[in-house]
């Protein structure tokens, strides 16, 4: 699974200490069209235990998770949960359309001090998605990092080229790295409100 290269390249970028602000780093990787990047940053109150069962609650995104439209885990004999689980989700993009994709997010435990969620894309799963209900990920990987007071998330994603026209390729590549410091800091800080809430 892409995930756990992922976390690496992640965790080999994030700042030595507990940042004094948001933190936001990306960079290119194997030609792919958009970057790969992280925001971390403190947040009082920061449970990683808190953060990351949240996170896994897949079936709970919807009215908690900005944009999230539709989300709900999928039985899957080969992801068993608490450790992992297979899930749909729907994102509605402000002015863009909703993208989709079905995903399989792990509970990594701890790595060098942060406790981490991932996921990653399920390829030939999303691939049969209707694009009547939006346009389908070629690729979406990403992962949460939370130590006490501390919560980072990162991300790498793209849809399908041939799902959309090509104002809208422009958006969400190029205009998507534009934004993804702003992005990556809201969803850090929505997380960490919905977390603070269960």
């Amino acid at each position: 699974m892409e995930h756990a290269a992922f976390v690496e390249r992640v965790l080999s970028r994030l700042p030595a200490g507990k940042p004094s602000s948001f933190t936001h780093k990306s960079w290119k990787h194997a030609g792919r069209p958009t970057e790969e990047g992280f925001g971390i940053m403190s947040i009082a109150g920061v449970d990683p235990e808190k953060i990351i069962d949240a996170v896994m609650d897949v079936d709970h995104y919807v009215g908690n998770v900005d944009h999230v439209g539709a989300c709900r885990s999928i039985s899957d004999g080969r992801f068993t949960p608490p450790e992992a689980v297979r899930f749909y989700q729907k994102v509605d993009l402000p002015l863009l359309g909703s993208v989709q994709h079905e995903l399989v997010l792990h509970r990594l435990g701890e790595l060098q001090g942060y406790t981490v969620a991932a996921w990653s894309l399920l390829g030939p799963e999303t691939d049969q998605l209707s694009t009547k209900n939006g346009f389908r990920s070629d690729y979406n990987v990403g992962a949460w990092f939370a130590a006490p007071g501390v919560l980072g998330y990162a991300l790498a994603s793209a849809p399908k080229r041939g799902d959309v026209g090509r104002l809208k390729w422009a958006a969400l590549t190029r205009g998507a790295d534009a934004a993804a410091s702003r992005v990556l800091k809201a969803n850090i800080e929505g997380m960490a409100s919905w977390a603070s809430r269960r």
